[in-house]
């Protein structure tokens, strides 16, 4: 035999030993080397060692082979393992009955994961009748730091992912993520097929961002342990992340503790991407809180997400708790529709008031709530109670542009039953009870300049009057001022925070600067006025609070499609009343046990209406200004309440311009 044919039966050799089983092989890296030298496009796992006690080496290493597939063999006992990373271009294939099973002790990050893929492409799982397990009731302990993140899979950025038959049980977040971990990076072409999540502490599967996403024949059951607790959960965690052509096909969720089906897309607005979504021939069952549940965003300076939600062939089965809950949909937002489906509750004694709950939250909704059709959808109620409610304030959104038919099936009777405006009065009486609906001031193609241009400004610092999360001012300057602001960038409980960038805008849409304000500090900065005018300030201080102010320019806050949201801040602020309005209106409210005593003042310092202790909204409606003809300067006292906490409430100038000042000097008035 010759020398090059003797090695070519060596390596040969030495491959088909390592094929052969052997439940505990030390592996062998000689034999390894040779046989990889040969390029093969499948491996098996236990080529580089299967150990009993921990194989996360043996594993990772097959992984990082560089085979096209990996084969994960099922040896009798799992393959114990700490964190694994999964490669492109690679599908790893788990025999029938293979468990992977997380090493006990491990995954102290609050982030570790079982399995992950970041930034990957043309990865596969596929694995029929094998198992991804954690240990969920350990990471409860005081041995862990409590985190809602140690997922079976997370998937983050990718593009063509396969998960087909796993089972994928007792995480201690999700059994699927569907995460980002590049900016603006979502995952596409994801698909899902015939998985089981079980007994999962967070959700069966969570959806923060994917585009060409289909999840069909999978079961999310039993998730307990940390909120929201849902089967699937589409919830995107900023304005750029999608939910863009996700189906889900022939699923079913039970006895999860949270809702099966949730869209909770609060954190979209109107720059971002349509969402489109479609839930067709799915089944809830079980002890849910609620079996459908959609939640937007209502009412934010950037408008809100539109699209389409729907919900096709469905059977909503629960006991006690079966039903749709829409919360803060506004009615130019997107829209959510039911078709077939059926909302079953088998209970004596439901948990719901009703199968269908319209809800708009105090503090997080200021526009009417709606654009919902129900076509041709059954509801099977086994006692009388209205069919649908609206959880919300009197005085505040109201429920409108709801159609559709239902079919109500009781007592073995079936009564067909149209959904109109007449229906929606008499289930929802708080719509023809409501306080006067005043628009707010259309400032658009105005431009703003001093109301009082010959008084001297205060030389006192005004009170702080720190704004939530996102704040915008205007300052009024001369071409070639040197603008002086001071900028306080605040911590709000243990929220964690960071540097802010302040973008400042000309009059049209121009930056002309940019300043920072560092986290948890009074910072003095400046720019120079290229032109004469108004230039805006543009704060985003996330969960945290800000103020700015000015010791040497006229300064205001403004906010022209939101309330302004405040927090603990006592304050007396100006607004200005233009003389040609025939009506306006100052509404205010408190947040859940937050509460503030407001008063408004007359120009002759005359109050016209005061209230103490506010958390429902609270509106003072005036018939036109003292003067008529000629503008004037109204000023509204806040203060701390006597009864209740003293930290988020909400001020709504309802028309007249949204803008508020800390002194009468300072005011700014929109002008043509």
């Amino acid at each position: 035999m010759s020398y090059t044919a003797a090695r070519r039966w060596a390596a040969w050799m030495a491959l088909l030993l390592l094929c052969t089983p052997a439940p505990y092989s030390q592996g062998n890296p000689t034999a390894i080397k040779a046989a990889l030298a040969r390029n093969p496009k499948v491996v098996k796992a236990a080529w580089w060692g299967f150990q009993e006690t921990e194989s996360t080496k043996a594993l990772q290493a097959a992984i990082d082979s560089g085979a096209d597939k990996v084969v994960v063999e099922d040896l009798g006992k799992p393959w114990i393992v700490d964190k694994i990373k999964l490669a492109s271009n690679q599908e790893v294939f788990f025999e029938r009955g293979c468990v992977v099973l997380a090493k006990r002790g491990a995954f102290k990050g609050k982030g570790d994961c079982l399995f992950t893929a970041t930034l990957k492409q043309n990865v596969a799982l596929i694995g029929y009748g094998a198992t991804f397990r954690m240990w969920k009731a350990d990471y409860h302990t005081d041995a862990y730091t409590e985190a809602q993140s140690r997922m079976c899979l997370a998937i983050r950025s990718c593009t063509n992912v396969k998960v087909y038959g796993l089972t994928l049980a007792q995480s201690g977040g999700d059994g699927i993520y569907l995460g980002v971990s590049k900016r603006d990076v979502t995952n596409t072409n994801v698909h899902i097929k015939d998985v089981v999540c079980d007994g999962n502490n967070r959700q069966g599967i969570s959806v923060i961002s994917a585009e060409d996403l289909l999840i069909e024949n999978t079961v999310l059951k039993n998730t307990s342990g940390t909120p929201p607790m849902a089967g699937i959960d589409f919830e995107p965690w900023a304005s750029s992340q999608k939910i863009v052509n996700c189906v889900m096909r022939n699923c079913v969720a039970e006895n999860n503790h949270g809702a099966a089906y949730v869209f909770y897309l609060t954190r979209m607005d109107g720059t971002s991407e349509p969402v489109s979504a479609r839930i067709e021939n799915c089944v809830s069952r079980g002890k849910h809180t609620v079996s459908a549940a959609v939640t937007t965003s209502n009412g934010g300076p950037k408008g809100t997400v539109q699209g389409l939600i729907e919900f096709v062939d469905c059977g909503f089965k629960d006991t006690g708790t079966a039903g749709v809950t829409v919360s803060d949909v506004p009615v130019n937002g997107c829209r959510v529709r039911f078709e077939n489906c059926v909302i079953a509750d088998a209970s004596t004694e439901p948990k719901r008031e009703s199968p269908i709950v319209f809800e708009a939250r105090k503090g997080w909704c200021t526009d009417d709530i709606g654009g919902v059709e129900f076509a041709n959808c059954a509801l099977v109620e086994r006692l009388d109670r209205p069919l649908m409610v609206f959880q919300g304030s009197t005085g505040g959104p109201q429920v409108h542009d709801v159609t559709g038919k239902l079919t109500l099936m009781r007592d073995g009777k079936a009564r067909e039953i149209p959904i109109t405006d007449m229906l929606l009065d008499k289930l929802m009486p708080t719509r023809t009870r409501t306080r006067k609906q005043i628009a707010r001031f259309d400032a658009s193609g105005m431009h703003y300049v001093p109301a009082f241009p010959d008084a001297a400004l205060p030389t006192q610092r005004p009170a702080p009057v720190q704004q939530r999360r996102h704040g915008e001012y205007l300052v009024y300057a001369n071409k070639g001022d040197d603008v002086k602001l001071r900028v306080r960038h605040l911590q709000v409980g243990s929220y964690d925070g960071s540097d802010m960038e302040i973008p400042v805008l000309g009059a049209a849409g121009k930056r002309v600067a940019t300043l920072v304000a560092p986290f948890k500090q009074d910072t003095e900065c400046s720019f120079a006025a290229p032109e004469t005018g108004a230039f805006s300030l543009v704060c985003d201080a996330e969960a945290n609070c800000v103020h700015v102010d000015s010791p040497t320019h006229r300064l205001c806050l403004i906010s022209s499609k939101t309330p302004f949201l405040l927090i603990g801040s006592e304050a007396d602020l100006y607004f200005w009343v233009p003389g040609n309005l025939e009506e306006f209106g100052v509404r205010i409210w408190g947040w859940a046990e937050e509460r503030v005593t407001a008063s408004v003042f007359d120009p002759s310092g005359k109050q016209g209406w005061a209230a103490e202790n506010i958390d429902d909204i609270a509106q003072l409606y005036v018939g036109q200004p003292r003067t008529p003809g000629k503008g004037e300067a109204w000023r509204i006292q806040l203060r701390r309440p006597t009864v209740g906490g003293f930290e988020d409430y909400r001020v709504d100038l309802r028309g007249v311009p949204s803008v508020l000042a800390y002194s009468r000097e300072t005011l700014l008035k929109p002008v043509k």
